[in-house]
């Protein structure tokens, strides 16, 4: 009886766990996936080794609005409005979620 509900408790707390990773960006594989587009100019997890700006840990609305003002053409750059056109907005909240869990 006390294995069983031990058993229980795990795969309880397990499940949670996984849902709560999911529901954050942080194990949805599309994000991952996204994100993985991001790592030549971003570095891996979107921690930048160089000059260009690291995207890990920045808090996902300020992700968001970066990358509408790309595409919108109010922020100025290089190749990132090419980018920014790729993606819907609902994909910017993705990846913007998943960005914000790697610091």
């Amino acid at each position: 009886m006390k294995k069983s509900i031990a058993l229980t408790l795990l795969i309880a707390g397990t499940l949670g766990a996984a849902a709560s990773a999911f529901a954050s960006g942080h194990g949805d594989p599309r994000a991952r996936f996204m994100a993985a587009n991001c790592a030549y100019c971003h570095g891996p997890d979107g921690k930048s080794r160089g000059a260009i700006p690291s995207l890990a840990g920045l808090e996902a609305k300020y992700f968001v609005d970066q990358m509408k003002a790309f595409r919108d053409g109010s922020r100025p750059a290089t190749v990132m409005q090419k980018h920014a056109m790729g993606y819907t907005e609902a994909e910017y909240e993705v990846m913007g979620k998943w960005f914000e869990s790697h610091k």
